[in-house]
């Protein structure tokens, strides 16, 4: 499709009902952006259960995630400073870990049973270092994030008594410390760069908490859903299951993926931010080692998916076009769907 006058140059099959694997994740992106706005950031606080006496803090304190995929080991020294910045020399109580602003769930509705961390770690609103917990990719984050800031509080001389365990903050607990993650377009630009399926996870049960009310994935799913709908994405034969595209539930069709790009383009507020999220072919992201050669070089962003029963491609050459290629198949030829992809790619780069 021209992006200047929107007229389809080319279109065949545009509106049949496949398997989009990680092109999903450019629903989220646009919803995610949409939403919330290139700015916005992600919070973990510390809250305290208890009271300040003298600098013995009489209680538990309490890591709250609120879904930050980026929250790092420096984050959780940088919150255990503000706790003794507070005056805070000893806890009496336990460090617990909470992360019921989401829920439960490890894994996206209808993901295979091997792609439990081989394709994405533990899914939780409180993980540090993306599940990464002594060498290994734990599949109990919250209670890691909890033993790791514990580890922080006393490497900054607060002595803890308690252990560290999993919990849920109490409603009179105040807050003594907050961490805020990079701005949205950067978790964003990363998710569909690298074509994360962690992130992509984690921001859609954030849109379900906060369309919703509820951390789940069939929650963001609706809200992601809405806000297409809202931009004139046609949705018929399209089905929401995931963020990540994982899941072979999910259904979009390449007049869904043209409407999604095509409201993204023309939306000022969401523009750069959308745009630059993409991979550029040749040079970053899933794209570094595809479409090395000019014409296509440089000129293609797009975004890639790849699993066993499809292959896709999806993006813009040029500033002029926005195009969809999406095959699928059982298995799908990854090497000659990518082939003809790259092909159709740099035909339009050439124009």
């Amino acid at each position: 499709m021209q992006l200047a006058d929107g007229r389809a140059i080319f279109a065949r099959h545009r509106t049949l009902s496949l398997v989009p694997a990680s092109n999903q994740k450019l629903g989220v992106a646009y919803a995610a952006l949409s939403l919330l706005g290139p700015t916005y950031r992600l919070d973990t606080v510390v809250y305290g259960e208890g009271d300040l006496i003298g600098s013995d803090w009489k209680g538990n304190l309490v890591l709250k995630g609120f879904g930050d995929p980026t929250l790092s080991r420096g984050d959780l020294r940088s919150l255990a400073f503000q706790v003794r910045a507070s005056g805070v020399r000893r806890v009496s109580g336990a460090v617990e870990g909470d992360e019921s602003y989401f829920d439960a769930a490890r894994t996206g509705p209808g993901w295979r049973s091997y792609y439990y961390l081989s394709q994405s770690p533990a899914l939780s609103a409180l993980t540090v270092d993306r599940g990464s917990y002594r060498g290994w990719l734990t599949s109990s984050p919250a209670l890691a994030a909890a033993k790791q800031f514990r580890a922080a509080l006393r490497s900054v001389g607060i002595a803890v008594a308690g252990r560290a365990k999993v919990g849920v903050t109490d409603s009179a607990a105040e807050p003594l410390a907050s961490t805020e993650s990079a701005p949205l377009a950067r978790i964003v630009g990363f998710m569909n760069r690298e074509s994360d399926n962690f992130t992509a996870e984690l921001l859609l049960k954030q849109l379900g908490t906060l369309g919703e009310g509820v951390g789940t994935s069939a929650a963001g799913a609706l809200v992601v859903r809405r806000v297409l709908a809202d931009a004139e994405v046609p949705l018929a034969g399209v089905r929401i299951v995931d963020g990540s595209g994982l899941s072979p539930r999910n259904r979009l069709t390449a007049a869904a993926l043209i409407g999604i790009l095509v409201a993204a383009w023309r939306d000022a507020a969401i523009h750069a931010a959308f745009v630059n999220s993409l991979a550029v072919a040749g040079v970053n992201g899933t794209l570094e080692h595809r479409m090395e050669r000019r014409p296509a070089r440089g000129a293609v962003l797009a975004k890639t998916g790849t699993t066993r029963e499809s292959s896709a491609l999806s993006g813009y050459v040029r500033g002029r076009y926005a195009f969809v290629v999406l095959q699928n198949g059982r298995p799908v030829s990854h090497f000659w769907a990518r082939r003809a992809q790259d092909r159709f790619a740099a035909v339009l780069a050439a124009q």
